[in-house]
């Protein structure tokens, strides 16, 4: 293995005007390699992260930009062996994922007493746009080192959330969907939908008690704009409020606030309501499992307790529906159970085999469906094949359907808590998608809750004509 070397310069080998500089393309893997070692995770979160036109916060980014200049001090002027003792930058513009950035440090002073050396530092974009300027000094090796410079290994940067990215990028793609924030009375549903307004997911209508809702935004200093709020002073009343602007084709989405879960879905299911179609409303987990090698459903975790056969065959029908509108080509169900082998003393194995009769004839429709199968050769193909199951589904689902409620909630926070996941949730077979954030949810799976909302909200209805 060839080694190259760097040498220092030593305090009197500097010379007033003395310059280095160097050229860098911020890439999607500069920003997460520097989130994973600086701690600033807003990176992941970013629009440019996201393929969206625009500025990103600048805090990340330009953090990121300045220390390019640390590479030079290191490695040109003085080189190895120098200390750094004072740096002040002032930022000046924000810089993009794709920006070819320009960075530059000239020597404009040389204190003899001190052996400082003062630097001018100034970065720009391709455009000649000014990203930051500012002075460094630092004080220059006493006398001259020789280092080896070892190849550079390669970094690999894995985000193990890459399909919640993906989901987040395609959703921005769209218009955003106008949505009734429900009861958004607390620092995190009015935070999160107000952030999914920034993101451009959601043009909010925020349904709840006007003074509460401007009070916490006034303590969380949120600028709500010209946010439209309906004023009710009743979370109940908010939730038949919401469900009927959705009713009369005024909002496309629902999403819930700080009300109870079963207060907003008491309106949503009421007869009144009009939110129903025929089938039976259930709910819809995304998971992004940073050891699955794709999105993993799992339905129905929230919404039915302990289906009956013909409520599950709603529950399966809605998941599949959802899917193939979210572009899953020819999804793949397993449908769990404790065991893989049909036994009468064991309910669920018997709905999972009728299910899997119906899907033969035709009756239930768009994936490709196999159970009762238990969870480990579901998702292992390895342990199906150990247990001499020849399954299309073994190895390779892309939902999970459990025979409950109890079940479902058992699974996933298992996978959030041990594996790492993280999940995002909608409610379907309604007449519009109904996102339900838990208060435990972080941004980015807040994000990607809406992102699903948009994705499977239908456009606005055309106006009609006066």
């Amino acid at each position: 293995m060839d080694l190259g070397f760097i040498e220092s310069k030593t305090y009197d080998e500097i010379s007033v005007g003395d310059t280095a500089r160097t050229e860098h393309v911020l890439t999607t893997e500069d920003a997460m390699a520097f989130a994973s070692i600086s701690g600033f995770h807003s990176m992941l979160n970013s629009e440019e992260l996201l393929d969206r036109a625009g500025g990103i916060p600048p805090t990340g980014p330009n953090m990121w930009c300045a220390s390019l200049i640390s590479g030079l001090f290191s490695m040109n002027i003085p080189g190895p062996g120098c200390t750094l003792t004072n740096v002040s930058l002032a930022f000046h513009n924000r810089i993009h994922v794709g920006d070819r950035i320009l960075v530059k440090v000239q020597v404009t002073g040389k204190d003899d007493a001190t052996k400082s050396v003062t630097f001018d530092c100034q970065a720009s974009n391709g455009d000649g746009a000014s990203i930051f300027s500012g002075t460094a000094q630092l004080i220059a090796p006493p006398k001259k080192l020789r280092w080896s410079t070892l190849p550079v290994p390669e970094l690999i940067v894995n985000n193990p959330y890459r399909h919640y990215l993906g989901l987040i990028a395609r959703a921005t793609s769209k218009p955003p969907v106008k949505t009734a924030v429900v009861w958004p009375c607390d620092e995190v549903s009015l935070g999160g939908a107000i952030q999914a307004y920034k993101d451009k997911l959601i043009v909010p209508v925020l349904v709840g008690s006007a003074a509460k809702i401007r009070g916490l935004a006034d303590t969380l200093q949120l600028d709500l704009g010209a946010i439209q709020i309906v004023d009710i002073d009743v979370s109940r009343m908010a939730a038949s409020k919401a469900v009927e602007l959705a009713r009369l084709g005024e909002v496309q989405m629902l999403m819930k606030g700080s009300l109870h879960t079963d207060e907003l879905m008491s309106a949503v299911v009421s007869r009144e309501g009009g939110m129903r179609t025929g089938r039976r409303i259930s709910h819809v987990f995304a998971l992004d499992v940073p050891s699955y090698h794709k999105t993993l459903f799992v339905t129905d975790a929230a919404v039915n307790i302990q289906p009956d056969l013909e409520t599950k065959i709603s529950i399966l029908q809605n998941a599949i529906d959802m899917m193939v509108t979210l572009e899953v080509v020819n999804p793949k169900v397993a449908i769990l159970s404790a065991v893989e082998s049909v036994n009468p003393a064991i309910p669920s194995t018997l709905d999972a085999a009728a299910l899997c009769k119906m899907v033969d004839r035709g009756q239930i429709t768009g994936a490709i469906v196999d159970g009762p199968l238990a969870f480990d050769n579901a998702i292992s193909s390895e342990a199906a094949r150990i247990k001499k199951i020849n399954s299309p589904v073994a190895g390779d689902p892309d939902l999970l359907m459990v025979p409950n409620l109890e079940a479902g909630n058992i699974l996933f926070k298992e996978l959030q808590y041990l594996a790492g996941a993280l999940a995002a949730g909608v409610v379907v077979g309604a007449k519009v998608p109904i996102v339900l954030t838990s208060r435990a949810d972080g941004e980015l799976a807040r994000m990607a809750s809406c992102a699903l909302g948009v994705l499977l909200a239908k456009p606005a209805p055309e106006p009609r004509p006066a």
